[in-house]
């Protein structure tokens, strides 16, 4: 066992607190829902970029290269100067959803490289040019595109095309839970000298001003030997040291009323004192007595070409009399700490590519983590030393989630764009989150359905913007898959009080799907947006004209598979408590209801199924008619999701579990026939439940396979390539709508723009097709194949179609025999400069065609399932086997 699997090991026992420092700094706190109290309720205009360096956060903190406490109170991160900005880069810059013409996006450069779970050592990457920042004209150029031309980047600038930038790397490692050792290295790659500023920063996360009590205000001080006393009324004292003799500077983490609002006679020190003493030379602007509650310590110097300039800082409880003498040797052995992590790890993956591959998307998911503090109950009243809120915020955003109070470190899908969770989102990350620290996963999984989360009607909160939105139901699906893996791990019979605790709660949360979004009580759903944004016709989560209502193929197999979910959880419970067998019978026959209803078994015309097209389509329903919506999208293929494998060593230890499905068997056979596939129960046969028996299943997979429509190069696109010829048409109310192919960017505004599933490939529902098709094949065998593509007369085992498949995701990092990129499309940059290609960002979705890597450029969140799919024996995972992993 590796020196850092076993620190794991203890802090998950409680033993040593080694996560309590972490990444947990946001990357963009501004802009944000919890920092908005505006009276129109616009983020984005109430707290810009701009006001963020003068302005104190009510909720949180951001920078880069952010750590702190596991309460976000105590805050470390860099800031830098090149000589030429207008202001210190001090956070990451980006667009606002309006200012973008394919919505908000970070315009910087910068990669997450290494992570240990516990965060004993940590690695990253900025890149910052030596030339001024190009603020205004990114901002005007991505202004004057409209959403036909692609998003303008930081590279697309060539702001980096002489090499005039620094490399700066970012190190961490811990000498203990609570003795932090900061590096910076920054490379001067171009080629004459250029000065730089480097500034490590020390700061309290504002709680004082809100409440009116200065009795609480944390405070730091210099003290004679040059380090600084840092001391605060809950997590107690730290010393701050630096190396060298850099000057140090002091000011308070508070507003600034004279830049922000004109008050030109208010006094102090304030938030952005850094920006006025290093760039206009005020120095009066920072506290000369050497103490407050944001410190920087200025380090400065001209770099020369090809040459690095380093900076060491160490945050600590302990007095060090020498606090840099075992520095370099501490460093190093956390670096060869999380070598031999890895290595252990990695011990069957070969390839040294696909090694870093995995290596970068794990620590993505690490860095990742936010604490992340919301009170919505006292955001909607206000703070007491605050001006009142605006009249009707009680009746406003997210006002029917008074009970939600967030205030934990938790796994965000992308700490700019999306610096808040996400539902679904979450129960993706859970899974490679799981194969570094499973502890860690299950946590997350049961803190969604807290009590001071979920609603208490059973719904989970989606997302920040709208937490009374609908996320698909895949909360089920990770907290087994989680389980299966951490089974895998310990070798046991698996956290059986962790399924159990989080099953519980999702038993609520179905009731609520099945009462809220089942409005006709039919078994068919109306799931709403469903977080596949403009895939359809309409925006899916307003209502629809007229009073017409969509029954959603998606949503309603979507619940499908969250029947199988919980029934394949019930049964596991049951083999420790047999209270739970009715359960799982209540969970086979919903889930029986559902197909018949998708099927139109009771022939009112509702099914789901469109036999002349043999595909899955959603239906609207409007003054008494029903209109098939022939859109061919992912919509259609998430039927496949709803598929389990029922074990015959398993149905013998459920006698009352076993008796049901022979009833059923007897009396409704043509209702099993339906879904499922059995010879003779309890006789050593498996049993298949699914939407889908063999010939849907291969309508669909001839489809999903056919390459001139859903398979690309690098996955399953989300629309069909069909839809490129033949946009699909809709006459609503003498308006035409239509959804034709877009393989990149977005031409339509809905939900911003800044996403699209009208083309482009998704790793979160490509994972679960492949997941599928490895349960499918556990059931069928060697013997039941499909052309894979399809017209190629290439037949393949439905294991080698999900193997295919992979490959085909794995391609967008990998290099190919070129040496080249999919997802770094035509940057050439990218591709070969050596100090560019080897370091990954993980896009949020990826061109249909060529596979470049759009949207989100850090959305490590669920496109981190690569390194899942790296997994030299992902295909065993899906498997229902003791052995699972």
């Amino acid at each position: 066992m590796s020196v850092e699997h076993q620190r794991l090991t203890d802090c998950n026992k409680s033993a040593a607190p080694w996560k309590k420092w972490g990444p947990y700094v946001s990357d963009r706190q501004w802009g944000t829902v919890r920092e908005d109290y505006s009276p129109s309720g616009d983020a984005w205009d109430y707290f810009t970029h701009d006001q963020a360096r003068s302005r104190a956060y009510r909720w949180g903190e951001d920078g880069i290269a952010g750590v702190c406490d596991d309460k976000g109170r105590l805050n470390l991160g860099l800031v830098l100067w090149n000589g030429h900005d207008p202001i210190l880069k001090e956070r990451f810059f980006g667009l606002t959803n309006r200012e973008g013409n394919h919505g908000e996006d970070v315009k910087e450069l910068y990669y997450y490289l290494d992570n240990t779970p516990t965060h004993s050592y940590q690695k990253m990457l900025y890149k910052y040019p030596q030339r001024e920042y190009p603020y205004d004209w990114l901002v005007t150029e991505n202004g004057r595109r409209d959403k036909h031309q692609p998003e303008f980047e930081l590279m697309d600038t060539g702001i980096f095309d002489d090499n005039r930038y620094f490399d700066v790397f970012v190190e961490y490692a811990k000498a203990g839970p609570e003795d932090i050792l900061m590096l910076v290295t920054a490379y001067n790659r171009g080629p004459d000298a250029a000065p730089l500023h480097l500034l490590p920063q020390l700061w309290f996360r504002n709680e004082w001003s809100w409440d009116g009590n200065p009795d609480v205000k944390p405070w730091m001080t210099q003290l004679p030997d040059g380090s600084v006393e840092v001391v605060h009324h809950k997590i107690g004292r730290y010393l701050f040291y630096v190396d060298g003799t850099p000057e140090l500077l002091f000011t308070e983490n508070e507003s600034n009323p004279r830049h922000l609002w004109g008050m030109n006679d208010a006094t102090g020190h304030f938030k952005d004192a850094f920006h006025d003493k290093v760039i206009y030379g005020q120095h009066d602007a920072v506290n000369s007595q050497g103490n407050g509650t944001k410190l920087a310590a200025h380090y400065t110097r001209t770099v020369p070409a090809g040459q690095a300039m380093q900076v060491r800082i160490r945050l600590t409880t302990e007095e060090q009399a020498k606090p840099f003498a075992n520095f370099d040797a501490t460093l190093a052995n956390r670096r060869r700490e999380a070598d031999e992590y890895y290595d252990e790890m990695q011990i069957e993956l070969l390839d040294q590519d696909a090694r870093s591959v995995q290596r970068q998307a794990f620590a993505g998911m690490l860095w990742s983590k936010q604490f992340y503090r919301y009170d919505v109950r006292r955001w909607i009243e206000g703070d007491p030393a605050e001006p009142p809120v605006p009249v009707g915020r009680d009746h406003g955003r997210n006002s029917d989630w008074m009970q939600l109070n967030n205030a934990e470190v938790i796994s965000m899908p992308d700490k700019w764009e999306y610096p808040w969770y996400a539902a679904w989102d979450l129960a993706f990350h859970c899974i490679p989150l799981a194969l570094v620290d499973a502890e860690f996963a299950k946590e997350q999984l049961v803190l969604l359905t807290r009590e001071w989360y979920m609603q208490a009607n059973g719904q989970l909160p989606a997302y920040e913007w709208n937490f009374g939105d609908v996320n698909p139901p895949v909360h089920a699906w990770a907290a087994w898959r989680v389980f299966q893996i951490d089974r895998k791990q310990r070798g046991d019979e698996g956290d059986i009080a962790f399924l159990e605790r989080v099953f519980h709660k999702l038993l609520l949360n179905f009731t609520w799907w099945v009462n809220r979004k089942d409005i006709n009580q039919r078994n068919i759903f109306q799931g709403g947006f469903l977080g596949l944004d403009n895939i359809g016709v309409f925006d899916r989560s307003s209502p629809l004209p007229n009073g017409a209502s969509l029954d959603q193929a998606d949503g309603t197999s979507w619940m499908a598979m969250y029947c199988l979910n919980l029934l394949r959880i019930s049964i596991e419970l049951a083999m420790h408590n047999s209270v739970y067998e009715d359960i799982a019978t209540k969970f086979f026959e919903h889930f029986l209801a559902i197909a018949e209803s998708m099927t139109d078994m009771a022939g009112k015309g509702i099914g789901l199924w469109d036999e002349q097209d043999e595909f899955y389509y959603d239906r609207m329903q409007a003054d008494g008619h029903i209109y098939p919506l022939r859109v061919r999208s992912m919509v259609g293929l998430i039927p496949l999701f709803a598929v389990e494998v029922l074990e015959p060593q398993n149905m013998a230890k459920l006698p009352g579990f076993r008796d049901r499905l022979l009833w059923v068997m007897k009396n409704r056979p043509e209702l099993l026939a339906l879904v499922s596939r059995w010879h003779v129960p309890g006789a050593g046969d498996r049993g298949l439940l699914s939407l889908l028996r063999g010939h849907r299943m291969k309508c669909l997979l001839r489809r999903m396979l056919d390459e001139t429509e859903f398979l690309s190069e690098f996955g399953v696109r989300s629309l069909s390539k069909i839809h490129q010829r033949r946009p699909f048409v809709f006459n609503c109310l003498g308006e035409p709508l239509s959804v034709d192919y877009e393989p990149a960017e977005s031409t339509s505004g809905m939900f911003g723009g800044n996403s699209n599933w009208r083309g482009p490939i998704w790793f979160p529902v490509n994972f679960l097709i492949i997941e599928s098709l490895q349960k499918f094949h556990y059931y069928y065998g060697d013997d039941f194949k499909v052309e894979c593509p399809t017209g190629s007369g290439q037949y393949m085992t439905i294991l080698q179609v999900s193997q295919e498949l992979t490959r085909r995701l794995t391609r967008l990092f990998l290099r190919d025999e070129n040496g080249r990129r999919a997802a770094f499309g035509d940057h050439e940059k990218m591709q070969t400069d050596p100090h560019f290609r080897d370091y990954l960002p993980f896009f949020e979705y990826f061109d249909g065609d060529n596979g470049r890597g759009l949207g989100a450029a850090h959305q490590t969140g669920w496109t981190g399932l690569i390194a899942k799919l790296l997994h030299p024996r992902h295909e065993e995972h899906a498997q229902q086997l003791p052995a699972e992993s």
